[in-house]
């Protein structure tokens, strides 16, 4: 018979042991910040001897974001930390995931990833010894296939981080590493862009090269030894079934995914329910159906920054899943840009604006949104409604269409 004491006891120790790990990391790294000798502080804070953990790690970084480090430093100290832990990480028994479930197959999405990176490589390699419009056309290709990988990162963004902050205590984590993401998209980016111009800076384009490579693997590595070794010793089989659907919303770039078979799936509402409105009554299947058949992407925040719903049309703008719901907002955007959201949600709260518009490309598409100050009949904020429509082609619009036209 377990002695519930004794476990308890055990679990507080463990919990007050790794918060002292945790501390010293995130000393180890404020000294560092502080440009006190590296090597000095290996020795001072036990990094290479100490048995850290996972869970320290990650405790760790809430410390530092926790004394408003900005992330810029953080992202540099946070390398440095997972290089010299890098033994250690590979060391720790971290618990295997079951073959073709989600954490496998983003597993294998990764080693597709780092195979196009070998492939990138060689091409590199051949480019440095001659640049002429083969081995530039050869880049380009290879460069453009990874660009799929960025949807690998919209999974991690819109599934694996709201599990986490609802979850964990300790998360805020996922700032530095969404911060990579964004790092990585615009460097490979920048990558084509150097390799279209007439001339290529041969010393610059390396450069970036060795930044996306050095990113992809580390961001590789906190995924899977940490953030993924964590989720299978804190998640339910049902939450990370719940997790596979998700992701096979958004999809996954070289994965291949297969809906699980789930017994008792949820039924989230029933054709019975009613929704009364002073101008007409809806049952909730039909209230579902008209906002997943407007021509626009809908997201509802109410007055305490809480995304409450989102619509989901057929062809979503920017990916959705029910793991944001009951998320803060400003956990839904990177750490770069959620000053911007903090400017409109606060304009809105004391009255100053009702209506926040941004417009820019994407690709072949025009995208406009808008934020809008959702306030009731006394003109109290209630909360704030995003609308994301493609507009590409409402722009070419001329003359007047008076008749059916099919």
């Amino acid at each position: 018979m377990i002695d519930l004491k004794l476990e308890s006891i055990a679990m507080s120790e463990f919990t007050n042991t790794s918060k002292l790990r945790a501390e010293e990391l995130a000393n180890y790294m404020l000294g560092l910040l502080q440009g006190e000798n590296g090597l000095q502080l290996i020795e001072k804070h036990a990094i290479k001897t100490s048995k850290f953990i996972p869970h320290d790690i990650v405790m760790a970084f809430d410390i530092l974001i926790d004394k408003k480090i900005p992330i810029e430093d953080l992202k540099v100290v946070s390398n440095k930390l997972i290089n010299i832990l890098y033994q250690i990480l590979l060391e720790y028994p971290a618990l295997k995931p079951k073959p073709n479930s989600v954490l496998d197959l983003y597993t294998k999405d990764n080693d597709v990833a780092l195979l196009k990176l070998k492939e990138i490589r060689e091409h590199i390699k051949a480019l440095n010894k001659q640049i002429d419009e083969i081995h530039v056309s050869a880049l380009k290709t290879k460069l453009n296939e990874f660009e799929q990988f960025f949807l690998h990162y919209t999974v991690i963004e819109n599934v694996v981080f709201p599990l986490l902050e609802s979850k964990w205590e300790h998360h805020q984590c996922v700032k530095i590493m969404w911060s990579f993401h964004d790092d990585i998209r615009r460097n490979v980016r920048k990558l084509t862009e150097l390799l279209s111009k007439n001339e290529i800076d041969l010393k610059e384009f390396n450069s970036v090269c060795g930044l996306v490579f050095f990113n992809v693997n580390t961001i590789i590595l906190r995924e899977e030894k940490i953030i993924f070794s964590m989720l299978l010793e804190t998640s339910t089989d049902e939450q990370l079934n719940d997790m596979l659907l998700q992701t096979i919303e958004i999809g996954l770039p070289f994965a291949q995914l297969k809906p699980p078979e789930l017994k008792n799936k949820k039924i989230i509402f029933s054709n019975e329910e009613k929704i009364y409105f002073p101008t007409g009554t809806l049952s909730a299947v039909q209230f579902n159906l008209i906002f997943n058949h407007l021509p626009v992407d809908i997201t509802f925040v109410d007055e305490n920054d809480t995304v409450r719903f989102f619509s989901n049309p057929p062809h979503r703008i920017f990916p959705r899943t029910p793991a944001i719901i009951g998320r803060k907002v400003q956990f839904c955007h990177p750490p770069e840009s959620v000053h911007v959201v903090e400017k409109i949600l606060n304009s809105f709260k004391i009255g100053e604006k009702d209506v926040a518009s941004f417009w820019f490309h994407m690709g072949p598409k025009f995208i406009l949104i808008q934020y809008f100050a959702v306030r009731n009949e006394n003109k109290e904020y209630k909360g704030t409604l995003e609308v994301s429509q493609e507009i590409s082609g409402i722009q070419r619009i001329k003359g007047d269409r008076k008749l059916l036209d099919w």
